[in-house]
């Protein structure tokens, strides 16, 4: 089966028009009609290999929504017609401790997406049945794409840190993926602050749910909320000074990241010994936590804010993500 794409053929470089041919469906994959995919930092970083770990050309998109095309003969669940979604991961063992325990997305044989194999800037992906995540009904196509990689990114931390609705909460950067934290801490219930560094943001920021907006960089602002946090989420990949942050939490605060700062960061012992605070990090969410994220984000109308472009504009597209003008995701229609 053919397959019409758009490739980075070497780091760095613009995208063009690229064909391939899919070989024999196997026993559990699936075949998917792209109807929308969204264009995320994580593929610039691949498209720059900024991550060590590109392979050219590469296909990249990896918030991908669409239509079942074909099935294995072993796929479970599945059937042609199906819309279903597909995220940063396409594929894992079904055998390890992590997979067999519900927590694919920490399988040490998972295979992304964009990694090794081709994406979603394409009219047809294919992956694992596992990770073909049906819609639910109701969900529009149109802006779910970076619920598959944006959304389930900062909402799995929401459940795994036990953030509860009385939960004061933080969110520090609130681009494509603190927006989304956002609107998910406002529908938890929890009063949320939002952390920025840009003043223009501050009324959007209001009208998307935040109770109260500071500035990230002024220095009276943090210490005139020091130790009233529960928890924040850090959404951006710079490096910022953390014990800052680490003082506007509460005891037993959580500080947890999804931003992939390249960068150590530094956290100075004493900020977390003298108030049980901690620090952690998470990539994505499993399976199951991704159908009740869709729930979740259909029932009470959550969907990330995007800007739409045709598939052929992808190279516009990236520019435009590129400067900082995206507001908040970018989502391709193909």
């Amino acid at each position: 089966m053919k397959v019409n794409a758009y490739a980075a053929n070497e780091a760095g470089a613009k995208l063009e028009q690229y064909d391939y041919e899919l070989g024999e469906i196997g026993k559990e994959q699936v075949d998917i009609k792209v109807h929308y995919c969204g264009l995320c930092h994580s593929d610039l970083s691949m498209i720059n290999n900024d991550w060590g770990m590109s392979q050219y050309p590469l296909v990249p998109g990896h918030e991908i929504v669409g239509e079942v095309l074909n099935v294995g003969s072993e796929v479970k669940g599945l059937k042609k017609g199906d819309k279903v979604g597909m995220g940063w991961y396409s594929a894992s063992c079904m055998h390890c401790n992590q997979c067999m325990g519900g927590k694919q997305h920490l399988c040490g044989e998972a295979e992304g997406t964009i990694i090794g194999r081709h994406g979603g800037f394409a009219d047809k992906v294919r992956g694992h049945w596992s990770w073909a995540t049906l819609l639910p009904d109701g969900i529009d196509m149109a802006k779910a794409g970076p619920l598959f990689c944006g959304g389930i990114t900062v909402f799995s931390p929401i459940v795994i840190s036990g953030v509860k609705p009385t939960d004061k909460v933080g969110i520090i950067g609130i681009g494509g993926l603190g927006h989304l934290a956002l609107k998910f801490l406002k529908a938890w219930g929890c009063e949320v602050t939002a952390f920025t560094s840009s003043k223009n943001k501050v009324e959007k920021l209001k009208e998307m749910g935040a109770h109260h907006v500071v500035n990230s960089t002024n220095k009276s602002e943090l210490e005139a909320i020091a130790g009233t946090l529960d928890f924040i989420l850090n959404t951006t990949n710079v490096s910022l000074d953390w014990n800052a942050f680490l003082t506007t939490l509460a005891p037993q605060g959580k500080l947890h990241t999804v931003g992939a700062v390249l960068e150590p960061m530094e956290i100075p012992a004493f900020s977390m010994i003298s108030g049980e605070k901690s620090v952690g990090g998470s990539p994505l969410g499993s399976i199951a936590l991704t159908r009740k994220m869709l729930e979740f984000c259909v029932r009470h109308d959550i969907y990330p804010t995007v800007e739409e472009f045709k598939m052929e504009d992808v190279n516009r597209a990236i520019e435009h993500l590129h400067d900082g003008k995206a507001r908040f995701r970018v989502v391709l229609k193909a």
